[in-house]
């Protein structure tokens, strides 16, 4: 947990101390390719948390994601077509979808903490 921290405090620090400005062509580009890592990132979550996170599918995925993205995007700007907002549209509701079953399965972990709390007092007040 130290090294994730430590890491995102790297990050944001390079990334506040180093200026650097992407061309505006790239923008879709990266919107894109950052929105299907964070749908990656997020499903490899949830799938952790319901005990089903094998990581050949978390990198796979990512990275098929990641190309999916922007193969989208090019041949959207090969065409003169704003195909991108597609994928944004997609991963951008894969993304709250996965958050909405993080949550609901975060609360549920507590309900059932509080359940057996709860049947540990009550079980002991009988004997």
């Amino acid at each position: 947990m130290l090294l994730i921290i430590l890491g995102l405090i790297l990050g944001l620090l390079m990334g506040y101390l180093l200026p650097y400005q992407f061309p505006v062509a790239a923008a879709k580009y990266i919107s894109v390719a950052f929105l299907a890592g964070l749908d990656s990132v997020i499903g490899g979550t949830r799938a952790g948390l319901e005990n089903k996170f094998r990581f050949g599918i978390f990198f796979s995925g990512f990275f098929v994601n990641l190309l999916l993205a922007a193969g989208i995007t090019w041949v959207g700007d090969m065409l003169g077509v704003e195909i991108y907002q597609a994928a944004v549209v997609t991963f951008g509701v894969r993304v709250f979808i996965n958050l909405g079953y993080i949550r609901r399965d975060l609360l549920n972990q507590n309900k059932d903490k509080e359940k057996s709390s709860l049947e540990f007092l009550t079980d002991n007040r009988k004997g």
